[in-house]
């Protein structure tokens, strides 16, 4: 996967899309699930000349995506992916939302089935950050990368580097490509034991596809 030119302005784009697209193969079939306000497949329809669509949960980010001349549709995860046919996108990605959806099991195996490969970010909470929080404040921690508190965010399945792992294992399918980012946005080596990536890797992004 070759590196991704991208339009003036994309340097103050979250470090993790930036990641993702750069992933994304040039002239792909892409869906963006949970797109928000189209930032990351506006970058990816103007750097790698992609088909873009996107399905977004609120009214709010889909007219912010029609207004940017993208095509979105409103659309839930947990449901509306059934819809796809096999095979519909050379890509699907989810950033930062698995840990929103009611059933991530059930996302991931419909995004695997509807595209040839899966790219999937989210932040991790196995963060060292995030455990001396909990141990030492006895509290749900609010960070940069989980700026809500407990009582408002939209997060409802807290996850791990190591826990996505083990349900990449249950679901049959491969990782093609796994990077860890730090609290700098540095990418951390892939050939790091899980447990490093589990304590140091602030958030992560995997490619996967199906066996």
């Amino acid at each position: 996967m070759g590196d991704a030119q991208f339009p003036t302005g994309a340097s103050a784009t979250r470090i993790d899309l930036l990641l993702v697209a750069g992933m994304v193969e040039p002239g792909s079939r892409v869906l963006d699930v949970g797109c928000g306000d189209g930032t990351l497949l506006r970058m990816l329809q103007d750097g790698r000349g992609v088909d873009a669509r996107g399905i977004e949960l609120s009214q709010a980010g889909v007219n912010a995506c029609v207004a940017r001349g993208l095509s979105v549709i409103q659309g839930d995860a947990d449901t509306d992916l059934t819809a796809y046919p096999n095979d519909s996108f050379d890509y699907v990605i989810l950033s930062q939302t698995l840990q929103a959806t009611h059933r991530p099991k059930v996302v991931l195996e419909n995004m695997l089935r509807i595209g040839r490969r899966a790219i999937v970010s989210f932040p991790n909470f196995g963060h060292w950050a995030v455990r001396t929080r909990l141990v030492f404040g006895g509290r749900m921690p609010v960070t940069e990368n989980l700026p809500v508190s407990w009582y408002e965010t939209p997060n409802i399945h807290f996850c791990t580097i190591r826990d996505f792992v083990d349900l990449v294992g249950i679901i049959d399918a491969r990782i093609e490509r796994g990077v860890a980012l730090n609290a700098g946005g540095g990418q951390m080596k892939f050939n790091l034991p899980w447990w490093v990536w589990n304590l140091f890797g602030e958030q992560a992004v995997f490619v996967l596809s199906r066996r």
